[in-house]
């Protein structure tokens, strides 16, 4: 039985892994850590957990690490996270960390974007980028595993495979993605007042969010060539789900019956990724609450679209940071999270 720890147990994506992590049969939740909350219990703060988890919070500062516990789920905001991190791998505790602090092994990267100093050279010399159906091998050997953002995943699953088979061109893709308000995260603001959001979409962070360096790193890496995306982030009306629509220019004409066979082909073996092979395209609604991301392919003129969706709080954080646990521990991919 695998004693797990979640440090920053406040969080949106805290409650998604206690959920999770309750129905996994290899791992017991033995500490909750938090920044702010000392002594209250877990229950108080989501009463959805009432009855079912009344686990207490620890408070901790960057000193603390939890005894007893063999791996944690890191949820705390970049930059924070980083200091919190190298004490628990010194420890020999397993990392997944889900903010952005080790999703870059350039810290150039990392200062341009987050305007901080990465202060883990170790750590992130040592992590590994947890997309299990690109970098599974690597995972599997890892101690520290970067958790992906939620719209890099869906966008990086749907461009991996024409990546790969080097049939698009890298300088000019275009990604349009929609999530759900609980991607802002569980901090309030302005922006995620009810009266703000609800019916109204809107685009933010043009040309400067966060994740548009991690999709450009990593989209390198799989086609080994530099890859460049203009993303565009948009805020929608609902409580979870991304739809991310790409567009790419081929290098080469092939029709769209060749590109669904192409991704058929490369996620087979793959528990998690759904391609839609009817005249049906994805919808958050199918994938919400479960760690499937869905793809659909068309072909419409000189470009071709892929349509991923998945839900941003699971695949996109939780459960797929119970997946890279799964494999770090040698258990099936899937336990916990169908």
């Amino acid at each position: 039985m695998i004693k797990a720890g979640i440090i920053g147990a406040t969080a949106y994506t805290s409650l998604e892994l206690i959920k999770i992590l309750l129905r996994h049969p290899e791992v017991d939740i033995a500490y909750l850590g938090s920044r702010r909350d000392d002594s209250v219990r877990i229950s108080d703060i989501f009463p959805v957990l009432a009855g079912r988890f009344d686990n207490p919070c620890s408070l901790m500062t960057q000193k603390d690490v939890p005894k007893g516990v063999d791996t944690v789920f890191v949820t705390l905001p970049p930059v924070i996270s980083m200091q919190y991190v190298p004490g628990f791998l010194n420890a020999g505790i397993k990392v997944v960390d889900l903010s952005a602090d080790y999703r870059f092994q350039d810290k150039s990267i990392y200062k341009t974007w987050y305007k901080a100093e990465h202060t883990d050279p170790l750590g992130l010399e040592a992590a590994v980028y947890g997309l299990p159906e690109i970098f599974r091998e690597e995972i599997k050997k890892a101690t520290l595993v970067a958790n992906p953002g939620c719209y890099p995943t869906a966008a990086i699953i749907g461009l991996a495979p024409l990546l790969l088979k080097d049939y698009i061109h890298t300088d000019d893709i275009i990604i349009d993605a929609k999530s759900g308000i609980s991607g802002r995260g569980r901090e309030p603001n302005e922006g995620t007042h009810y009266c703000e959001c609800n019916e109204n979409v809107e685009a933010y962070n043009v040309g400067e969010h966060r994740h548009t360096p991690e999709i450009e790193n990593i989209l390198s890496v799989i086609g080994k060539s530099v890859a460049t995306v203009c993303f565009t982030p948009h805020l929608v009306p609902m409580d979870r789900g991304i739809l991310c629509t790409t567009y790419v220019k081929m290098k080469k004409e092939i029709s769209s019956k060749e590109i669904i066979t192409l991704y058929n082909d490369f996620y087979s073996e793959e528990p998690f990724v759904r391609i839609k092979t009817d005249c049906r395209l994805p919808k958050t609604k199918d994938v919400v609450n479960t760690n499937f991301c869905e793809i659909a392919i068309r072909t419409v003129g000189k470009r071709t679209v892929i349509l991923s969706s998945i839900d941003n709080l699971i695949k996109g954080a939780s459960g797929q940071a119970v997946q890279n646990m799964n494999i770090m521990y040698g258990f099936d991919e899937t336990t916990g999270l169908l």
